[in-house]
């Protein structure tokens, strides 16, 4: 995730790189629950999709959540190009985010509890960047499956703001938008964190909690 070049400015369908009709390989199974990456899933799963720099350390945060927790993956999304590498998202040239896909069973864990864990995890006033971390790669984002979802998101947006405006910080910069497309990671990328503990995480909060 270091010493890459620092690209703040998001591409145009001009200027975005052309990808590929191939998905590209990754893992069948999650490194720390042996689940099946890309299901089935079992019955009444639903899915949350989040971009809060590094990907590393945020899946972890995620999959420590416990049981309610079926798998979590990384990949890119909210880009231009279809398929793209690390190499090619760390170019700055396909408007990807680096994200978290995490399918929960709502029966044992809410989408709120989701919520506080993504506010709560890393500084959404930082626009294209998070800590040492700079790129549009590591932005801010809520990425929605549901309406429900996006008035969570929304609501959840609102109230955090507040309490982050109470601290002294400043305007949240988090899109929240319809999920996009999910283009997998690079098997390495999955459950990195499991793989290589003492791994770079890449992640700072705020220390601001919310009321999700």
């Amino acid at each position: 995730m270091l010493f890459r070049p620092k690209k703040t400015e998001l591409p145009t369908a001009e200027t975005a790189l052309p990808g590929r009709a191939e998905a590209l390989p990754t893992a069948s199974h999650h490194f720390v629950n042996g689940r099946p990456l890309k299901g089935p899933y079992p019955a009444g799963s639903e899915m949350a999709m989040f971009g809060l720099g590094c990907f590393w350390g945020a899946e972890r945060k995620f999959w420590q959540l416990g049981d309610g927790i079926v798998v979590t993956g990384v990949g890119y999304a909210g880009g231009l190009t279809p398929n793209a590498t690390y190499d090619e998202v760390c170019t700055g040239r396909t408007g990807h985010n680096e994200v978290v896909l995490a399918v929960f069973d709502p029966a044992r864990i809410s989408y709120e509890a989701l919520l506080a864990t993504f506010w709560e995890s890393h500084d959404p006033t930082q626009g294209y960047r998070q800590g040492n971390d700079v790129g549009t790669q590591y932005r801010s984002g809520i990425y929605t499956f549901s309406d429900a979802q996006q008035v969570a998101a929304e609501r959840s947006r609102d109230a955090f703001q507040e309490r982050l405006t109470a601290a002294g910080f400043g305007r949240i910069t988090t899109e929240i938008i319809p999920a996009p497309p999910f283009y997998w990671a690079e098997d390495y990328h999955q459950q990195y964190l499991a793989k290589v503990p003492h791994g770079y995480c890449g992640l700072g909060g705020t220390g601001v909690p919310t009321d999700c």
